[in-house]
């Protein structure tokens, strides 16, 4: 997944852009992001539960901010590191709706190499664009 992490933006947090063609290639680049901060490596996140995901926005900057924050949720509530299989996005009215297949497994010390707690994406700076390349989002995770 194309993402790269920023040192200069925040000090005391982790900020990241991630990128891709299409805007479900970028949020699916930003939720890698977001569990890679936690998990040193994400291949030992087995596909053992599953979780249907559906988060809706009106803008398309706040429809990634919930997707984030959905994960950061199941981490906190049901202590389930997901990584997102499957992702659609579309909008109707003026409301964006993203529709995504979660897979992942109960969080294990002994097993995941935990990094950082990540525990809520900021506003700060936080942005989706479009580039002539396709898209791209800048994050900042509070840690």
């Amino acid at each position: 997944m194309p993402f790269e992490y920023l040192d200069d933006i925040a000090t005391a947090d982790v900020a990241f852009h991630a990128w891709g063609e299409s805007l479900e290639e970028t949020f699916k680049a930003a939720a890698e992001a977001t569990m890679n901060v936690m998990v040193g490596d994400l291949s030992t996140i087995d596909e053992v539960d599953h979780r249907s995901i559906r988060v809706e926005a009106d803008a398309v900057d706040m429809l990634l901010f919930e997707l984030l924050q959905e994960l950061i949720y199941y981490k906190d509530a049901e202590k389930l590191l997901l990584r997102i299989d499957g992702l659609k996005i579309e909008q109707s009215n003026g409301l964006y709706t993203l529709t995504a297949d979660a897979r992942g497994e109960e969080l294990d010390p002994g097993k995941h190499d935990l990094v950082v707690d990540v525990k809520a994406v900021t506003l700060h700076r936080f942005a989706v664009e479009e580039t002539p390349g396709g898209w791209r989002a800048t994050v900042i995770l509070d840690i």
